[in-house]
């Protein structure tokens, strides 16, 4: 089906043209243009962060900073039950094992759960901001610092969410708040680790590139042309914020007192606009027929096939997947596209 109001798309420009052109015309296009390192020095810079390691997707920078933490087989990582399933199969990949925490009312791990579930061989917790709302990160890297664990934060849907743990990880696909297409970037003040993730990025060469590889590595890196796009969307990153939060307050003020919308807390950043809905398949679509995209929450991490939990149906993440969804939440969506898309559903519900 094709939608003239689809739930994501990027915003890019002339500075996007004109880096990528610049990439391009000086013939470094691959991971080892100057790009890259603008990319990772700029997005470090904007975060307050030493060191910016980036790479092929945000699921490539979750698999290297918990390899650069020594996370192995054996060991367990603390993971939120309502996430995107990249941040349980990070885990996977480094033959770790993921043990799933609920959710709370926003959405995000729940906090107070979290002690129950640390065993002797936990080494890492991964709070994700969900849609842009920040964990209780104090919280948090307290409880880390009285089992001496690591914290990873996967920020894939929080750019502007100021990171605080061992390693920050980002995502750049498409639909995220800033792009460069595919792409991931992760961010540390710890030199070693951002060592050891650019080593593992780049197939582990030596320093010497005799190919002895000493360890099991990857061929995670980013391209110059992507950095390109990555840099010229971080140098706009508040612009971009301040257009998103203007599309958060046009969408509360809308779609408030209807009845049979719940509207969800308020975001630290928007990524996406999520929300509640009585009858949510029938207004799926009844928005579709309109040309209005909607997509569904995450499901529990216990219900996907490769984690299953038969206790799923009983988890807080269980009761938001059965009810909530988000609406089109992009930085050029205006103030036309919401009035079009707030009036079909109060149309809908008779508001």
């Amino acid at each position: 089906m094709s939608f003239t109001q689809p739930v994501s798309k990027p915003w890019l420009g002339e500075r996007e043209l004109e880096y990528v052109t610049d990439a391009v015309s000086g013939g470094w296009i691959s991971s080892q243009g100057p790009y890259v390192r603008k990319f990772e020095e700029a997005f470090a810079a904007y975060n307050g962060s030493a060191y910016g390691v980036a790479c092929s997707s945000g699921t490539t920078a979750l698999t290297l900073a918990l390899r650069a933490l020594g996370v192995g087989p054996g060991d367990e990582v603390i993971v939120p039950e309502f996430t995107m399933i990249a941040s349980a199969w990070a885990v996977t990949y480094t033959g770790a094992t993921p043990v799933f925490v609920d959710c709370g009312d926003d959405l995000n791990i729940d906090v107070a759960l979290i002690e129950e579930k640390i065993t002797p061989r936990t080494k890492v917790i991964m709070p994700v901001h969900v849609y842009g709302r920040r964990c209780d990160m104090d919280r948090i890297m307290d409880l880390a610092h009285e089992y001496n664990l690591r914290v990873v934060e996967d920020s894939a849907e929080a750019h502007g969410v100021r990171p605080v743990a061992d390693i920050a990880c980002f995502s750049l696909f498409a639909n995220k708040i800033i792009t460069a297409g595919e792409g991931g970037v992760c961010l540390t003040d710890d030199p070693h680790l951002a060592e050891q993730m650019a080593h593992l990025r780049a197939m582990a060469f030596t320093k010497d590139h005799s190919f002895l590889h000493k360890k099991l590595a990857y061929n995670f890196r980013m391209t110059s042309m992507q950095a390109a796009v990555a840099l010229a969307q971080t140098e706009q990153l508040d612009a971009i914020l301040d257009k998103r939060r203007e599309i958060e307050r046009r969408y509360d003020k809308a779609l408030s007192g209807i009845d049979g919308i719940t509207l969800m807390p308020p975001r630290d950043v928007l990524w996406m606009y999520d929300l509640r809905a009585e009858r949510r398949t029938e207004l799926r679509e009844f928005l579709a027929e309109d040309g209005i995209e909607t997509r569904l929450f995450f499901k529990p991490m216990s219900r996907q096939p490769g984690y299953l939990d038969p206790r799923w149906p009983s988890l807080n993440a269980s009761r938001f997947s059965e009810d909530g969804f988000y609406l089109p939440t992009h930085t050029g969506l205006t103030e036309e596209d919401q009035e079009f898309v707030t009036d079909r559903i109060r149309t809908f519900y008779g508001a």
